[in-house]
């Protein structure tokens, strides 16, 4: 794949290959030949992030969170999760508005670290997306069952259920299989993507009806549940350490790592500089607010969560859905569970955004076939990646249970993160012009030639601790026998490296004017 100032670097040794970086240039180059609309504004950003946090962090894994890791102290674990991503954020806010393309972290490690690093890097992002999109999915089934059954209407178990599930014992996760297989959530993450090929601008204003339906019942229910909280379900508030990840600090760790990837909306917004009317000043404002938002109502309704129901009993897919019936009001259990079901769907939404933009961005590079550059001439969105990220994700979610994949997709963001805090202190080192409309708080320090910035560090260091619980628990799993995380993870990162080795390497689009420097 190739076009006028590119060439093909296969003269060149494999390690130079996977360590040549793109220039700044090229990446505002490349967005701007997308042919994708600008067409949105700050408003709709802000609506976009907010639908891809709110609801899968307090709908979804705040019951498994709670019941297996922290107890009432979930809300603690929120807060760590959201710090964070709170530090990251300033560095997405950053590098966004220096680099206003789509791509996110993939762009950004691009021109810093080089292809090699780009490339594993997307590949977890890719990785993170397709896994976010089935948790989602498993969320969306429970409740869409549970309102079923309202309703009278029966869905058969075999029919709702991964074909793996999980359980927790003495602190860590064992896994047995079900027998079964989830279509609904099968069916949704598909539903999500036909949506999404209709068009950024008809999905973008289904985002804005589904975020303010999920925000107004979300705050139903924090504030009629408010009055029926007992107390005697908030003690103790930190449980007492059973071993393994099971409560205590240890505990509460563990839980901020699976809660963490409800926080993914915020990148989302970072992937759609490329469509943003104002970039520099748009996106910042998209991914600051939405974070800020959404971690004020992550807590309310995580706190009144584990005021209704004793903790130990909220290891269910539909955690809000169980609190609710616990009420004892039939009517107003109905309108929560079609919120929680409008909250998902929107997570869904810009969920499938974020996949298609980023395939997009890598496609462009010569990385992966072309067919995921193509954008529909008509709909100007990248159909063929929305159709293949939408059956691959749509296969995850009939097979692996939310827990699966929260610990694979906690492994995922942290590695993008970490990136992007490395790539601001990397910019603010070779490339002291480039200033864009915002830039990180409380600054640094100058080491020789390079730029230490307090946020990054912190950024980086949250990061890490996201990390340890969830490959500390995957080892203890692979000790007594249960691989299969481990080797989801092994397999799909071999896969990465040959597909690089034998396709992307070879058909890279690269520069004739890049350097290493």
């Amino acid at each position: 794949m190739e076009g006028r100032g590119f060439v093909k670097g296969r003269s060149m040794g494999r390690w130079q290959l996977a360590t040549r970086r793109k220039s700044l240039e090229a990446v505002v180059a490349d967005g701007e030949r997308a042919g994708l609309h600008r067409r949105l504004g700050a408003g709709s950003l802000l609506v976009l992030g907010v639908a891809n946090i709110l609801g899968a962090g307090i709908y979804v894994v705040t019951g498994t969170a709670a019941a297996s890791f922290a107890g009432p102290a979930v809300v603690l674990a929120f807060v760590l999760a959201a710090l964070a991503c709170g530090f990251t954020g300033l560095c997405y806010a950053e590098l966004s508005s220096v680099i206003p393309v789509s791509g996110s972290a993939y762009s950004y490690c691009h021109v810093t670290l080089g292809e090699g690093a780009a490339w594993a890097l997307a590949w977890m992002v890719i990785l993170e997306y397709l896994l976010a999109a089935a948790a989602v999915a498993a969320g969306f089934a429970g409740y869409l069952t549970s309102l079923l059954g309202d309703w009278h209407v029966a869905v058969p178990l075999a029919l709702a259920t991964s074909s793996v599930t999980a359980s927790q014992q003495g602190g860590h996760t064992e896994l047995a299989f079900s027998g079964g297989i989830n279509l609904v959530a099968m069916l949704a993450v598909l539903a999500a993507a036909a949506v999404q090929i209709a068009g950024v601008g008809r999905s973008a204003w289904a985002n804005l009806v589904l975020v303010l339906i999920k925000i107004a019942v979300l705050l139903a229910f924090v504030a009629v549940g408010s009055q029926f909280i007992d107390a005697a379900n908030w003690r103790p508030f930190l449980p007492a350490n059973e071993g393994g990840f099971a409560y205590g600090w240890p505990g509460v760790l563990r839980a901020a790592a699976m809660l963490f990837f409800a926080y993914l909306g915020f990148e989302t917004v970072s992937m759609a500089a490329a469509e943003a009317r104002q970039p520099r000043r748009d996106v910042p404002v998209g991914i600051l607010g939405s974070l800020v938002v959404c971690t004020v109502l992550y807590i309310a309704a995580g706190a009144v969560l584990t005021g209704l129901v004793p903790f130990r009993e909220l290891g269910v897919p539909d955690p809000v859905a169980l609190a609710v019936d616990r009420i004892g009001w039939p009517g107003f259990a109905v309108l929560i569970k079609i919120g929680a079901l409008t909250g998902l769907g929107s997570v869904l939404l810009a969920n499938a955004y974020g996949a298609s933009r980023i395939s997009l961005s890598i496609a462009r590079d010569g990385l992966l076939p072309t067919f995921f550059t193509r954008v529909h001439p008509k709909l100007g969105t990248p159909w063929l990646a929305s159709v293949a990220f939408g059956t691959a994700s749509a296969l995850l979610a009939a097979l692996l249970p939310i827990s699966i994949l929260g610990d694979l997709i906690c492994l995922g963001i942290a590695s993008a993160f970490i990136v992007v805090c490395i790539a601001v202190m990397w910019l603010r080192s070779r490339r002291p012009d480039l200033r864009g409309g915002f830039r990180v708080p409380l600054g640094g320090v100058w080491i020789g030639r390079t730029w230490i910035g307090v946020v990054p560090v912190l950024g980086i260091v949250m990061c890490l601790a996201m990390m340890a619980p969830v490959l500390g628990d995957m080892v203890a799993q692979v000790r007594r026998g249960d691989v299969l995380p481990a080797t989801i993870l092994l397999v799909y990162v071999l896969a990465g490296a040959l597909l690089y080795l034998g396709y992307g390497q070879r058909r890279a689009r690269r520069q004739v004017q890049d350097s290493n420097a």
